[in-house]
């Protein structure tokens, strides 16, 4: 993979010295205009499947761009549309030729109809709901048409107001009736005074809304409009503006520089959300949820920055930094109100929740090993830094420590990550051979490839999957399946994401640039496939054992995206199947016959049926009487669905023992770990995971042959 972003990085870096990509050579130096043709020149060089940009990509990013812009049609008219139609296949004209017309008509446009909305909405709930008319609201927004007139732009207004009141109305006269049957003495709030107060909370979520849209910078509405440009090549290339990268480098490596402390804006306050376990503000204790932070002072300014109505975004770059600098925080504490100045020494927070987790599970007095993975994590600017494969491999060693004789790896939610991982991971499972074939257009395939003969485990191994389980996901479970190295249990199939993306820094294909950071494009190089040569892309990876599950009828898959690239085909890689299983298809059958037969997957398939159905209907009474009429029904029915969540397995979850050091001191890690154990014990899926790892059988004589290969622990 490596090779193949040097090969990348070298062309475009060549044809950008070719083009002059510097700022003086442009007539006019706006950035805005700068930033649309560098990247629409690195899409057309380097993206694996380059469109052209003619009338039709122009119709195409004109129709997505304003779905972006205005999705619930409530800040845009009709008249609005009939104006911006002149462009509709005049974008591609408007890239070739440096000009941002188009973008400037419309976000002038649309800032001054939500400048118009702002007025309306509060004139709206200024004036109770009368919720005995017999009224309904449609919310497929996208069979709506643009309004024609300020009277039904009062009606669309209202209605949505009216729709958000009523649920919240319903809500709170549903609590008073509790309160009453609790308490006879209680006395119940009117109908009125409710009402009052569902309209406040609509207010208040909306001025909320609006708080957070007047922080909106242009660079914000640039960015969809650039990515409703780039995402008509495929889905998964994206525009990332400079604070956008900062936050996806920090998703992939689970690691950030700071203090450690989750913040939100809520009117002009900078609020803590949640403080990090383990970093600078849990160890000083000295920080709670609910503070207040007023201001912000560097180790060398002598003025404290007040981040009072500040953006969220410039308030979080203020406070956090590199490790070993300090930052002095003058604090209004959530519990007596007083101001505090409480100095801090940033480090870097390692983000729990990415990383691996290990566990032990009991079954019959016998242990097997459970490995959850939330994503291929890596850092990106080092790769020998802590990683998804490193931390793998010591989970194992650790399991293996404790008598594990079959290990699950869970992947269900894991949307991928690094690639090389996916190799590194793979080959702790097989003795050697290929593991992922990548090809770049017009390139020839290349294969990627565990070359290390050892085998860290060779025991039974179950990989749990579902649709949401998508790209190095897909590879890993794939080549394990082409191996028959390990049984897939999961969804009939998973996402479907074939493609590999690469990151690319804008700014250094730009010579003497003084607008400021440009930041990256994430763009779609190459295609990769199994070893069995079939493509992952849009198929995904069809399970062993295919169960039902939550989204078993929900659009989710790459399929269901817009303009994804089509599956293909190319030559297998040489491999042998692994010969380590007898009864291999057996265990398959067997899991099989089980499932069929399991009532509580049945049960979760109707559910799924029913959320469908559910999700399906866009048609909702604002009548009080009919609304708590559905929503009666719709408790009755969920009540069918009581016995999913009051499942019980009769297996017990129990923490490495590393772990249950660490829990001595961090009481967080500890109730992370326990509430996920609870989530195990209540989980059809993994108990027949554990069930298949119990009907797997060795090839005792085969993997004889094989110990002199295995990593000692």
């Amino acid at each position: 993979m490596k090779r193949n972003f040097k090969l990348l990085a070298v062309i475009l870096l060549m044809a950008a010295a070719a083009c002059s990509f510097t700022t003086k050579n442009f007539d006019d130096p706006n950035k805005d205009k700068l930033l649309i043709d560098l990247i629409t020149y690195v899409l057309n060089q380097g993206h694996y499947d380059a469109k052209d940009i003619n009338d039709e990509f122009s119709a195409n990013v004109y129709e997505d761009y304003l779905e972006g812009l205005d999705p619930s049609k409530r800040f845009l008219y009709a008249e609005d549309i009939k104006e911006f139609n002149a462009y509709r296949d005049k974008i591609d004209d408007e890239i070739k030729n440096k000009n941002i017309e188009f973008f400037n008509l419309t976000h002038e446009r649309l800032l001054n109809r939500m400048e118009e909305a702002r007025i309306l909405y509060k004139d709206i709930l200024s004036q109770p709901f009368d919720f005995t008319e017999d009224e309904r609201i449609n919310t497929d927004f996208d069979e709506l048409d643009y309004v024609s007139s300020k009277e039904e732009m009062r009606k669309r207004w209202k209605e949505q107001l009216k729709f958000n009141t009523l649920i919240t109305y319903y809500d709170m006269k549903q609590d008073e009736e509790t309160k009453k049957e609790k308490d006879a003495s209680y006395e119940m709030k009117s109908d009125t005074q409710l009402e009052k107060e569902a309209r406040e909370t609509t207010m208040s979520n909306l001025d909320r809304y609006y708080d957070f849209t007047d922080d909106l910078e242009r660079d914000d509405y640039f960015s969809i409009y650039i990515n409703a440009i780039v995402e008509e090549f495929d889905p998964h290339t994206f525009y990332f503006a400079p604070q956008d990268k900062d936050r996806f480098d920090i998703q992939m490596s689970g690691k950030l520089e700071g203090i450690g402390a989750r913040l939100m804006k809520e009117n002009d306050d900078i609020t803590i959300t949640e403080v990090i376990s383990g970093g600078p503000a849990w160890r000083s204790d000295q920080l709670g949820e609910g503070d207040v932070i007023l201001k912000v002072k560097q180790a060398d300014e002598k003025e404290a920055v007040s981040i009072v109505g500040m953006r969220l975004d410039d308030a979080v770059d203020l406070i956090k930094g590199p490790k070993n600098t300090e930052v002095t925080l003058t604090v209004r504490k959530k519990v007596m109100g007083n101001i505090e100045e409480i100095t801090l020494t940033r480090d870097v927070i390692e983000i729990e929740e990415t990383y691996a987790k290990a566990s032990v599970v009991e079954k019959e007095g016998r242990k097997y090993g459970v490995i959850n993975l939330p994503k291929f994590y890596f850092d990106m600017t080092d790769y020998e830094e802590r990683n998804a494969a490193s931390d793998i491999k010591q989970d194992i060693i650790r399991l293996k420590e404790e008598g594990m004789e079959g290990l699950v790896l869970d992947l269900r939610n894991n949307g991928g990550g690094s690639l090389k991982t996916v190799v590194d991971i793979a080959g702790m499972f097989i003795e050697e051979g290929p593991i992922v074939q990548v090809k770049s257009n017009g390139q020839r395939k290349e294969v990627l490839r565990d070359q290390d003969p050892q085998v860290l485990w060779d025991g039974p191994l179950v990989i749990l999957v579902n649709e949401l389980s998508a790209s190095a996901s897909e590879i890993l479970a794939a080549a394990m399946q082409d191996y028959k190295r390990a049984i897939i249990i999961g969804s009939k199939q998973t996402y479907g994401k074939g493609t590999v993306q690469n990151v690319i820094d804008l700014n250094r294909w730009i010579k003497g640039n003084d607008m400021g950071d440009m930041g990256a494009l994430k763009i779609t190089t190459q295609k990769f496939y199994r070893v069995d040569g079939g493509s992952t892309q849009l198929e995904g990876v069809k399970s062993d054992v295919v169960v039902p599950d939550r989204y078993s009828f929900v659009d989710i898959g790459e399929k269901d995206q817009e303009n994804p690239l089509p599956w293909d085909k190319i030559d297998a890689a040489k491999y042998d199947t692994w010969e380590g299983y007898v009864g291999f298809e057996e265990a398959i059958e067997a899991s099989k016959k089980r499932m069929s037969q399991n009532e509580q997957l049945k049960l979760i398939e109707e559910n799924a049926r029913w959320v469908k159905t559910q999700s399906d209907n866009s048609s909702y009474p604002l009548n009080y009487a009919q609304y708590a009429s559905e929503a009666k029904m719709e408790k009755e029915k969920l009540k069918e669905f009581d016995a999913i969540k009051d499942y019980q397995t009769d297996l017990t979850y129990s923490s490495l023992p590393y772990e249950k050091e660490l829990f001595v001191n961090d009481t967080i890690l500890k109730e992370k770990r326990e509430r996920w154990h609870q989530s195990l014990s209540k989980d059809v899926y993994m108990e027949e995971a554990i069930n298949v790892l119990s009907d797997m059988k060795l090839n005792n004589i085969k993997l004889a042959g094989v110990d002199k290969k295995k990593v000692k622990n």
